[in-house]
């Protein structure tokens, strides 16, 4: 496919690159977000649901992170946070060296002209009754650019996903096959000009074939636009293709993050070492012989104390329950940081190294 690039007429709606390329794209820390329960005729409040916990890291510019966990750990309450699709209880971030705060920083309007987002179903992303290029055109229209500017950025981007715009400008979202349609999110995130894209699931409703022709085309864009990336997803082997590093996320904590390759090659986190060797093999000689995980996650509303894993952790102990582990760097590097006792010097825990073990290292 011939790449198409933007007329000279459209340079990007988002500010430039204000803090150089050492600056994090996006820093976060200790985010919150709760969700309150109510009962009786009174709506008092009966508890909560702790869908996002204290969540804090930071992403370079052109890198991508991919974020990994079971059903319901947060990592889509995470994306909507991170869009302010829904305000945070706690916590604060900072995007290009400006934090994210109507008052003493970027708006949450200018913040969505530099973050897109692509969600999972393709088909209720997109106005049934609106012609794709019209859906693509759409945002750019309201943030102050001409319509028959926005038509051509459109077809342009419609290009550049692989849509031949004279075929496919004027159909609607129901004429399209899934992946196709992802296509069209896709080219609709990209029609601000966004610098950074999170994408939610955005191949696990399609088949393997049309999953690795969307994924190719994922990293075709980011070296083409220039793009940031967290991409969410519970498949594994996804999470590894895309990404440069990844943080895993249980009952809405990062449990670990580093490198792809150190955290595929060398998890420290029972939780990951289970995620990891539940991941289906095609090798006959890898069979799974017995269940790498058992039990559910514990109740979000009365999560259990200490660490999080616990009640799932073959080698939990007493301090594991007294205190939640804190981030440890393994083996020394900052890259590749753990919360669990067993990686932290001192902790208490048996299998955990001395404090001069770490001083020698």
């Amino acid at each position: 496919m011939t790449q198409t690039t933007l007329p000279e007429l459209e340079r990007p709606l988002s500010p430039r690159d204000r803090g150089g390329p050492q600056q994090p794209m996006l820093i976060v820390a200790d985010i919150k977000k709760h969700f309150p329960i109510r009962k009786g005729p009174f709506g008092r409040v009966a508890g909560a649901v702790q869908a996002v916990d204290g969540v804090s890291f930071s992403i370079a510019k052109g890198e991508v992170l991919g974020i990994v966990g079971e059903s319901g750990c947060g990592k889509s309450t995470l994306a909507r946070l991170l869009m302010r699709m829904m305000a945070p209880d706690a916590g604060s971030m900072i995007f290009d060296g400006d934090p994210v705060d109507e008052h003493n920083g970027i708006s949450i309007n200018q913040l969505h002209r530099d973050v897109q987002m692509v969600f999972q179903d393709s088909y209720s992303s997109l106005n049934p009754r609106m012609p794709i290029v019209d859906t693509i055109a759409f945002t750019p229209i309201i943030n102050g650019l001409s319509a028959a500017d926005a038509q051509a950025r459109a077809r342009v981007l419609l290009n550049q996903v692989g849509l031949a715009p004279n075929l496919f400008a004027r159909r609607y979202p129901h004429e399209l096959s899934g992946g196709q349609r992802q296509r069209v999110n896709i080219a609709r995130a990209l029609a601000v000009q966004p610098r950074l894209v999170i994408l939610d699931e955005p191949v696990s409703a399609l088949d393997k074939s049309v999953e690795a022709q969307v994924l190719n085309l994922l990293v075709t864009l980011q070296e083409l636009h220039n793009l940031t990336y967290i991409f969410i997803s519970h498949d594994l082997n996804v999470v590894r293709f895309i990404s440069d590093r990844v943080a895993v996320m249980y009952l809405g904590r990062i449990v670990e993050t580093g490198d792809v390759d150190d955290i595929y090659r060398n998890p420290k986190h029972p939780y990951t070492r289970a995620l990891l060797a539940s991941a289906p093999s095609l090798d006959p000689r890898r069979r799974t012989q017995s269940a790498p995980l058992f039990g559910d996650p514990p109740n979000p509303i009365n999560p259990p104390s200490g660490c999080r894993f616990r009640t799932r952790c073959p080698h939990a102990q007493a301090v594991c329950a007294d205190r939640a582990p804190v981030a440890t760097p393994v083996d020394g590097a900052s890259s590749h940081t753990v919360c669990c006792h067993m990686s932290q010097p001192g902790s208490g825990h048996t299998d955990a190294p001395a404090h001069n073990e770490e001083v020698a290292a």
